[in-house]
Order: C-alpha cells, then structure tokens, then sequence
C-alpha cells in the first residue's frame, strides 16, 4: 500500500524504498537543510489510478543486462585504439581508476533516488537540488535538457557506427547518407513501445552480439596479427591534446549514467539497484581490459578505432561487424527511449495520457521519438569521425552526468556532516575528487576535443563518401 513520507507523495510501486529510507537518513541530515527538502514531488512525476501501462516492469538482472548494453556497446570500440595512444601501463590504469570512479557516483544517484524516490531523471534530481535555494525550477530546466541533449548526442554516434558498420558490410555500395537514413528509420521504428520491459529481452541479444563480435575480433588478431608492427610500448610520449582526448574516450566507455534515473524508475523493487549496478561495473570493467590489452598487443600502434575492424580479413571483419548490428542497434534504442520518455513526462505529466493509451498520447510518444532521432541523424553527419564525437560527448555532458553531478549530489544530501566520522570523511573527499574530475573532463576535454575535430580534415561531413573502416 501507498505510504507517504516526509517528502511526500510517493507511488506504491515506490513504497519499498520510500519506507525503508527515512529512519536513517533522518538523522543523517542537518536540521538546516531538513527544513529545506521538497515536500511534495518533482512536477515530472506523476500519479494516476487505474494505469493500462506499467512503467515497473524491470527486475534487477534484467535492468542491469540494459544497462551493460547500453553501455558496452560504442565505449568498448574505442578503447584499444586509446591504449595504443596512451601506452599499455596508463591505459591500464585509467581504465580501472575510471570504473571505480563511475561505480562510486553510480551508488551515489542509488543513494539519491532511494531519498527522494519520486525522482526519473537529472533533471528531477537538480528540481529537488534547487528548491533548497529557491531555483528549483531553473536546476530542472537545466540538468534536465542537459540529459537530453547528451542523450541525443550518443543516438548520432549509434547512427554514425551503423553507417560504418552498412559500409563495411556492402563494400560501400551505397551513399552514406542513405545508409543514415535507413538507420534512423529503424532506430525510430524500435522505439515506439513506451516502457523499458521490450529492452529487458532485445538486450541480452545486444550484449551477445557485442561480446561475440569482442571477441571474434580478439581471437583473429591473436592468429593473424593482421595489421601494424605488433610493437607494443608500455607508454607513450604524445601531444596533450591526443592525450587528454584518449581519457575523454574512456570516460565515455562509463557514460551509462544519464540513462540510470531512468532505469531505476522502473524497477520491481528499487532497493535491488546495487545489485544492478555492480554487475554492469564488473562486467563492463572486465571487457574493456581484456578487449583493448589483447586488441593492441597482438594489432600495435595502428590499431583502427571502432576496434571491430582491426582484423585482418575482409570476410572476418564482415562477419564481425554483421554480428554487432544488434548491439548498435539496440543500445541507441536504449537512449532514445530514456531521451523521448523524459520529454514525454514532461509534456504529459498530470494527465491521462502519461499511463493510458490515448490517441493523443500516441501521436505525442510517436512525435517525439521522431523528433529526436532526426536531430541525432543530424549530428552524425555533422560530426562524421567516430572518436572526435566520443570526445566531444565526454567534455560537454558525461564529464557531468557521470563524474560531476553525482559527486554534487553526495555532497548536498551531506551538507554540514562531513567529517562526522571516518567513513564520511573519506567519502567526502571521493566525492569532491568526483566534482574535481568532472570539471576537468569538462574544460579541458572540450578543449581537446575542438581542436581535434578542427584538425582532421580527411573526412568532410555530409557526404556519400564511404566512411568504412
């Protein structure tokens, strides 16, 4: 049954962890700031009786299987391209400093959502921020098309690896831009049913397409040695901005993050979200080291990013790319969905049309999934180079969504307690580090990135030339 807390209007779908948080979060807030917590739900959140669609449909493994293909899918192709710019040591390190850094402001926004349950997005979460300083209104509207934007961004990159991936397939038999419009049709296709529960079963075939072709990739280049000296260099002496843009890429290779409100929205039982979170982080961590180690030791220095096509055969690295169309495929639907339901609660909210089937919350839903593709289709043919727009993505949004912004949220639910013990005090200074590498991502990231896609003239943006690897 519905309970309400001190924070007000709760679903009874969120009543499990909306109960379970109080007793000890209580005493963990400073009186100043207890005054200052909303009372009522973020305007996104809605409540409606006798609901036809069930947003809560997600057990734990299986939002954790979206999760690993939503994130597993493009950050694990750029990784072995940045070891062998980076050298295999610093590549190595980054790589695990980075996922230990994304798990930790992962349990942060678990922490978050299970305080203030009601919350489906990062826009909600800067809703709840900003009302203790009366901008609640301004932090939702900010954080909250920040999201979306970052979104729409990462479904231009699964447009522009399906065009490499067609190219590659067909021998460039056809205008890239065509292929590009073949895969906005289907991405938008996809994305017409309104819950998460379709991705619970289409992402288990996206993560075995993704490990499959990971790892046809890492058995022929360990046979074949196919490309490059094979030399190997345990660090290399580059330019900073090379440098700083191979960390924008493993950045991104952890960029889940914007997607995770989203998902913990519509779970069965909203404390189980560590479980999930954990079982993406090993998994993920895992692959990542694995793929690009093997990937660049047995390639060398001139391993290709996206890293399926670094083998050898033609036919192979068909058969590889042919086997990863799921996961391109199905990952961007995974952020269109995320993306469009934002947009759609946000236009719906309060009315029938967010939880019952009506005319016009069909033509709305199909409205805005279209809207969003197209405008993604229009990035990926603006920015035609896969990892300059891995790089750009990093420094304008996943230097937030991921690192940034969880450190701040830890650090507001925390206010005036800091150093109330150990433990605290350590998390304290993790989160602060969180706040710290956001910004650095972000400033210098950016920086990075502009200069790179300014610098690289051989590929021009709007063009039937083939972009195959």
């Amino acid at each position: 049954m519905a309970t309400n807390n001190r924070h007000g209007g709760i679903d009874e779908s969120d009543s499990i962890s909306a109960t379970s948080a109080p007793a000890e979060k209580k005493t963990e807030m400073p009186k100043d700031m207890e005054a200052a917590v909303p009372s009522e739900p973020a305007p996104s959140y809605s409540q409606e009786d006798g609901v036809e669609i069930n947003y809560k449909t997600l057990e734990w493994w299986q939002a954790s299987v979206v999760m690993i293909a939503e994130t597993v899918s493009l950050g694990i192709l750029s990784l072995p391209a940045v070891v062998a710019n980076l050298g295999l040591a610093p590549g190595i390190v980054l790589i695990i400093i980075m996922g230990v850094l994304s798990t930790l402001s992962g349990l942060v926004m678990g922490e978050f959502r299970k305080q203030y349950p009601w919350v489906q997005s990062f826009g909600d979460a800067g809703e709840v921020m900003g009302r203790s300083i009366g901008m609640g209104k301004v932090f939702q509207e900010i954080f909250g098309w920040a999201q979306t934007i970052f979104q729409v961004f990462v479904m231009g990159s699964h447009i522009l690896t399906w065009t490499i991936c067609l190219n590659t397939l067909t021998d460039s038999s056809t205008c890239t831009i065509v292929w590009a419009v073949v895969g906005l049709a289907i991405f938008f296709l996809l994305n017409q049913p309104r819950t998460l529960a379709f991705a619970g079963y289409y992402s288990f075939a996206s993560f075995l397409s993704i490990f499959t072709a990971v790892m046809m990739t890492v058995i022929d280049v360990a046979i074949e040695r196919p490309i490059g000296s094979g030399s190997i260099e345990v660090a290399q002496t580059i330019g900073f901005t090379s440098a700083f843009l191979s960390v924008s890429n493993i950045a991104v290779a952890f960029c889940g993050h914007s997607c995770f409100f989203g998902v913990m929205a519509e779970f069965k039982q909203p404390n189980d979200w560590p479980k999930a979170l954990w079982l993406l982080q090993i998994c993920d961590t895992l692959l990542y080291l694995v793929a690009s180690i093997v990937i660049y030791i047995y390639v060398g220095p001139n391993v290709p990013s996206p890293a399926l096509s670094a083998a050898g055969s033609v036919t192979i690295r068909k058969a590889i790319w042919g086997i990863a169309i799921p996961t391109i495929v199905i990952a961007g639907v995974i952020y269109g969905h995320v993306c469009a339901k934002y947009i759609f609660v946000r236009v719906f909210a309060g009315t029938k049309h967010l939880h019952k089937r009506t005319t016009l919350g069909l033509v709305g839903w199909t409205g805005i999934t279209a809207g969003v593709w197209i405008i993604a289709w229009v990035i990926a043919e603006s920015i035609p180079v896969f990892s300059n727009l891995l790089g750009l993505l990093c420094a304008l949004f996943a230097s937030w969504f991921s690192y940034g912004i969880p450190g701040g949220l830890w650090l507001w639910m925390h206010y005036g307690d800091y150093f109330s013990s150990g433990k605290r005090t350590a998390m304290f200074v993790a989160n602060v580090f969180l706040v710290i590498v956001g910004f650095v991502l972000c400033a210098l990231g950016l920086w990075s990135a502009g200069e790179a896609i300014a610098a690289d003239s051989g590929t021009s943006p709007w063009t039937c030339a083939s972009n195959a690897a």
